[in-house]
């Protein structure tokens, strides 16, 4: 039997799936599409979204491809240590919704550039605009398309530029119909996302239990637990070969903060389903969505440790290998699916079809937003009516598509393939900008004398930083620094050299130092030169929340604390 092949049973699945999905989306266009709805109604369904539809949403954005195939290459790699990422973005959901979604929502803040420029000027605002739009095209969106072309591919059979071209037609679809349509639907991709992914832990974990002549999901976990033990510490120390990736301490007091926070709190790619809600609505949808996140390392990590212990013991091993031969960690997920039985890997099909889809969708309504309204409106035509920014939207996400579907065919696989893995690529390269963003929106909220050009330190200097850090290891010899948290690396050019190289979560920590440091001296200069600034509007009172709220983030809180402490 071909493993890579969908039978008829599963084709006929995964096209009820998706002429719900399309059915549901054309529903809700309809019913609450408006003629004359304005650029804000489109971009962000003002008003329409409810909490249990933002909090799906935000899930639904989030786990995509990088998710499924690249956070389950990564745990088939380096084990659990790689949930902290979901874990950690539990608790920092709770900091968002406190913090940051109430300073938005008070300023009328619906785009990240119009923060910028509401806080900073037009200048910040511009050329972070531009800077975003790189960032979601070239990372994100290429990233996306690729690593889930190529699970698709895994799994039905089906020619990999085939699979680049449905998957961005298909979120083209959705896309078009406005950020309602996507907010509702969404809610039918993340059900049916938790479903796909909950049944690959099943199999994975019965097949386990199996092959040691034992049933059961529970006899399965503790097989896993007891025979993959490396596979389940949390925090790695500096002798472990996956420290460059998650280093330690750091994932705790350091750089995974800032990582967590700037996508979480200052990328509009995931705060644009909050901006058009009040503060109650978004709250809860951002509180489901923390809770959601404790779940996501059953479906997306267990899986990857089952797929590495069932590849120890002889399974996976060509379904594995890239086309060079070279174990290939993005495969692992793809692999186990193909194991289901006709219909049920049909649905998983679907899973995760749904989750590539809806973050696909997500990314480029983000990025027709940020050109439409801080671009295209704020530079090239003012004067533009509601109307033409409308249809201009929906130009922009279909160019950006066409964008991602070109960077995809020509670099994706020399960026994510061959063995390397497509999450940690994800959040190194975003990482070059996030610690310089970070620290221009953090004291952009709460000290009120950060000047504009302050901010501009932050956002050239701090993606400069990140490039020297970077790159230094390769001119300066900083074996000196080694006993300090650095991690050596033995790279091969012509001739085996050892190099101290600064893990880019520590590296991430030091950026962010150094601009905020930046930030408050150059500050203090503009202060007394006369500079001014531009506030916010803040009160206290606006970080107060309901006790329901309070007792919903202590539970998670609590829940976190506790699957620290067990896999330490």
């Amino acid at each position: 039997m071909n493993l890579k092949t969908l039978s008829n049973g599963d084709y006929a699945v995964f096209f009820i799936y998706f002429i719900i999905v399309a059915s549901y989306g054309w529903w809700v266009y309809k019913r609450k599409h408006n003629a004359d709805a304005t650029s804000k109604d489109y971009f962000l369904a003002e008003g329409s979204l409810t909490w249990w539809a933002i909090g799906a949403s935000l899930i639904a954005s989030n786990i995509s491809a990088e998710q499924f195939i690249g956070t389950s290459g990564s745990a088939f790699k380096m084990g659990l240590a790689i949930s902290t990422y979901e874990w950690m973005a539990a608790i920092t959901l709770i900091i968002v919704a406190v913090f940051f979604i109430p300073v938005y929502l008070k300023n009328k803040i619906f785009t990240m550039p119009q923060f910028l420029h509401q806080r900073y000027n037009g200048t910040v605002a511009m050329i972070m605009a531009i800077f975003w739009l790189l960032l979601y095209i070239v990372v994100n969106l290429m990233s996306i398309l690729y690593l889930g072309a190529l699970a698709i591919s895994g799994i039905s059979g089906l020619d990999i530029h085939l699979c680049i071209w449905l998957l961005a037609i298909f979120s083209a679809v959705i896309t078009l119909g406005g950020m309602k349509v996507i907010g509702y639907t969404d809610v039918i991709q993340v059900a049916v996302l938790i479903l796909g992914g909950l049944m690959a832990s099943y199999l994975a974990l019965t097949l386990l239990s199996e092959k040691e002549g034992t049933t059961g999901l529970l006899n399965g976990f503790k097989i896993l637990h007891s025979e993959a033990t490396d596979h389940f510490h949390m925090i790695f120390k500096k002798d472990n070969p996956n420290y460059m990736d998650l280093p330690g301490l750091s994932v705790l007091i350091g750089g995974m903060w800032i990582t967590n926070l700037n996508y979480w709190g200052c990328n509009q790619y995931i705060t644009q389903r909050a901006l058009g809600a009040n503060l109650k609505t978004a709250r809860g949808g951002i509180l489901f969505a923390a809770f959601l996140k404790l779940l996501m390392p059953v479906i997306v990590v267990l899986p990857g440790i089952a797929a590495y212990l069932l590849y120890q013991k002889g399974m996976f091993h060509q379904e594995m290998a890239s086309s060079s031969g070279v174990l290939d960690p993005n495969k692992a997920y793809p692999s186990l699916l193909n194991l289901l039985p006709t219909g049920l890997k049909g649905l998983s099909f679907a899973a995760l079809t749904a989750a590539i889809v809806a973050s696909l969708a997500g990314k480029a309504n983000s990025i027709a937003t940020i050109f439409t309204l801080d671009i295209y409106k704020k530079a090239i035509n003012p004067e533009a009516t509601d109307k033409k920014l409308v249809n201009l939207g929906k130009i922009s996400v279909l160019v950006a598509l066409l964008l991602g579907i070109l960077l995809s065919e020509l670099i994706g696989k020399a960026l994510m393939g061959e063995g390397k893995q497509g999450f940690q690529y994800i959040q190194e390269y975003t990482g070059f900008v996030s610690p310089g963003i970070f620290a221009m929106f953090i004291l952009g909220f709460f000290w009120k004398k950060a000047t504009s050009n302050a901010a501009l330190f932050a956002t050239v200097g701090g993606f400069i930083f990140s490039c020297f850090f970077k790159l230094c290891p390769r001119f300066i010899d900083l074996s000196f620094l080694s006993p300090y948290g650095f991690s050596k690396l033995a790279l091969q050019d012509d001739k085996v050299t050892q190099l101290y190289e600064i893990p880019f979560l520590d590296r991430m920590g030091f950026v962010f130092i150094i601009c905020v440091i930046g930030m408050y001296i150059i500050s203090k200069i503009d202060q007394a030169r006369g500079v001014t600034t531009n506030g916010l509007e803040i009160e206290s009172s606006m970080f107060k929340t309901s006790r329901g709220f309070l007792a919903g983030a202590l539970i998670v809180t609590g829940i976190v604390v506790a699957l620290y402490s067990i896999f330490w």
